[in-house]
């Protein structure tokens, strides 16, 4: 079992505390309050893309692939009523480095959006899950 904590600083601002007792500033976009942390909404995204990162990389790991950067473009489409819900969240992966096959990446994609991400697991069968990924060898 994970437990967080979440302390409310001032206005709309919180502190989150993970787990493994790391902590990141959660706000609203809203000027007025600072605006200086992370959206609740984006913290969503954030959480699917780096599950599927954390996978991609070990998988990729495992496969002997050389990697040497990977950048994640989220994109998230919310509802336009109360709540705001995600409909669609696509995931776009640049996988840098040498003798990377576009084969492996698809692979280690599938398996962790299908069967090892946990954010993935409890998102999809709700909302449109999607991938694609640029292979850049250099």
């Amino acid at each position: 079992m994970s437990e967080i904590h979440i302390n409310w600083v001032e206005k709309q601002r919180y502190i989150g505390i993970d787990s493994t007792l790391h902590s990141l500033v959660i706000s609203t976009p809203d000027a007025r309050d600072g605006g200086i942390g992370v959206k609740p909404s984006d913290l969503l995204l954030l959480a699917v893309g780096s599950c599927t990162a954390y996978d991609l990389v070990n998988i990729l790991r495992k496969k002997r692939m050389k990697m040497t950067g990977l950048e994640i473009i989220v994109n998230g489409v919310q509802s336009l009523q109360a709540p705001w819900a995600f409909q669609k969240i696509h995931m776009e992966f640049r996988v840098k480095g040498s003798n990377i096959t576009e084969k492996a990446v698809a692979q280690a994609l599938d398996l962790s959006v299908t069967k090892y991400c946990t954010v993935t697991a409890t998102l999809s069968s709700s909302v449109d899950l999607t991938t694609s990924y640029i292979v850049v060898n250099e």
